[in-house]
């Protein structure tokens, strides 16, 4: 019997991303593996948003080697798409798959055994163009439903648009159709995840608040509850806030980034608002809310400068 063992790092989308591909694999007739059972196919789904995350990728690829020594050892994410060659050079690393290919990984594994697949299995990140739906389960009431992927915005520090490629999204009725099928599944809270959910609608012209709209009128019981994950301050309307503020299901939950408090600084980041843009979104939210969580990104550090 094949046992599957699943280590994924980072985001929330990651996670949906890796109960997707658990739910392909335990198709397949594969079994997750009991704590301390070693498996037979490992799956490290991993983050690349930093240097630090690059180095616990590495730190659990290595953890997960020792644990498991005889297992089929699968590296994919975002680390595996930026950087395949050094995910490769790991000792006890099998197969390194990119952002597109993670979703054929039953077909990479049955290559692999038969000695038909080659280590490095990576699609260009320019040439990123599907959009592959993913959601969470788990055995959990909280599921993450996947509706967009990728980034067109490119701000200067950031990683991720050549990790993930460029924006993408599902459609308003296939998001309906999963939010409808986690209900029946039990689930009662629904995180709205991606990388840029804001900016929804780029390969389908949708909008994000008709997304919201529709998915407040899906038929659930009444302590069904939606989330919606970070979301950019110039994406965040007012339209938005006040949908929330009056709706049936959205729970009053914000998370906003702002990166930092300096003007200049958000010039230089080539974010796209600045502090009044994100002090007037608050200001709405707290007065249409009261009550509402309002979480906020932001970068700490020194500037050095020589004389």
């Amino acid at each position: 019997m094949k046992t599957v063992r699943f280590l994924t790092l980072g985001c929330k989308l990651n996670f949906a991303e890796s109960s997707e591909l658990g739910k392909q694999l335990l198709a397949h007739g594969f079994v997750r593996a009991q704590p301390g059972e070693p498996a037979t196919v490992c799956v490290v789904n991993t983050c690349s948003v930093t240097d630090a995350a690059d180095h616990k990728g590495r730190q659990a690829i290595h953890r997960i080697r020792r644990e498991n020594p005889d297992a089929l050892l699968v590296v994919t994410g975002c680390y595996a798409q930026l950087k395949p060659q050094e995910v490769a050079d790991i000792e006890g690393v099998d197969l390194v798959l990119g952002q597109q290919e993670k979703f054929s990984l039953v077909d990479f594994i049955q290559r692999l055994e038969h000695h038909e697949a080659d280590k490095i299995n990576n699609t260009r990140t320019v040439d990123l163009r599907r959009f592959f739906p993913s959601a969470s389960s788990d055995d959990r009431t909280r599921h993450f439903l996947k509706v967009q992927d990728g980034c067109d915005y490119y701000c200067t520090y950031c990683t991720i648009p050549m990790a993930r490629g460029r924006s993408r999204n599902a459609t308003i009725g296939s998001v309906v159709e999963a939010a409808e099928d986690i209900v029946r599944q039990g689930g009662r809270e629904i995180v709205i995840t991606g990388v840029n959910i804001g900016d929804f609608g780029r390969t389908t012209g949708e909008t994000f608040i008709d997304l919201l709209r529709s998915l407040d009128e899906v038929q659930a019981p009444e302590g069904l509850r939606y989330r919606i994950s970070s979301c950019e301050p110039n994406l965040l309307t007012e339209e938005i806030i006040r949908f929330v503020a009056a709706s049936r299901h959205f729970a009053p939950h914000f998370h906003i980034p702002l990166q930092s408090g300096s003007d200049d600084v958000l010039r230089i980041m080539h974010r796209r608002y600045d502090r009044a843009l994100f002090a007037s979104r608050v200001q709405t939210i707290r007065q249409l809310m009261p009550h509402a969580f309002i979480g906020v990104d932001v970068m700490v550090g020194c500037v050095v400068r020589r004389t």
